[in-house]
């Protein structure tokens, strides 16, 4: 692929070489005279200088023909800019955004400017992952087709425990997909029986977090497992 990234901060650099490394043509767009220089050094042809936020910088680079564009500045209203003007005008199919303050999430949402990666949102998916006592964990939202895949870590008093698979009363709009026992994942079937430190990952409709918390939380909740 062609693909388009505009800031050559580390995040910017890093991507581009991995990309490079992917035998993937990039173009690193930075407006930084200082860092440009220092990423030329590196990226040769493969960085250019200028304001991504300008179209002719854009055009330059051979956006009429890029098949992603990737705005991963330190200034959230461009990185929404480059990708809006990427996908609204030159008619880029692929774009990603960084979202450098979490509370801008909802403006890229409103203008359609999906995916958008917050790094902050990420750190704390993986704090979520390793504190148990944060119970249900959001590991991917596929906002456009209304899905989400979440993981739950089973305590000893889950009720589901000692319960088969096939016997759960899952939630209308849920599955049970996969359990990691003891480091290694695998695709339950009818007769698992579940125990006390599984991570159970299912895929649901957004909205049915509560239920399944409910479900596999502590016994003395007043829900039945099976």
């Amino acid at each position: 692929m062609y693909i388009i990234v505009v800031g050559a901060g580390k995040v910017g650099w890093n991507l581009a070489r991995e990309l490079l490394e992917k035998n993937h043509e990039v173009t690193v767009i930075e407006s930084n005279r200082r860092r440009y220089l220092t990423v030329e050094q590196e990226l040769e042809h493969n960085v250019t200088y200028g304001d991504a936020s300008e179209l002719w910088v854009l055009e330059r680079a051979g956006i009429q023909r890029a098949d992603m564009v990737i705005a991963v500045t330190g200034d959230d209203e461009d990185n929404m800019l480059i990708c809006q003007v990427a996908r609204e005008k030159y008619n880029v199919e692929r774009i990603i955004a960084r979202v450098n303050n979490p509370r801008n999430r909802e403006h890229f949402d409103l203008l359609g400017v999906k995916p958008s990666v917050s790094a902050t949102d990420l750190i704390l998916r993986l704090l979520e992952h390793e504190v148990p006592e944060y119970g249900l964990v959001h590991l991917l939202d596929l906002t456009e087709e209304r899905l989400e895949i979440i993981e739950i870590l089973l305590g000893k008093d889950s009720r589901v425990i000692g319960n088969r698979v096939g016997d759960l009363s899952m939630p209308e709009g849920s599955l049970l997909i996969s359990v990691l026992r003891e480091g290694r994942g695998f695709v339950p079937n009818a007769d698992t029986v579940l125990e006390p430190g599984d991570e159970v990952l299912a895929v649901l409709d957004p909205g049915k977090e509560d239920d399944l918390k409910v479900l596999f939380g502590p016994a003395d909740n007043g829900a039945s497992g099976g």
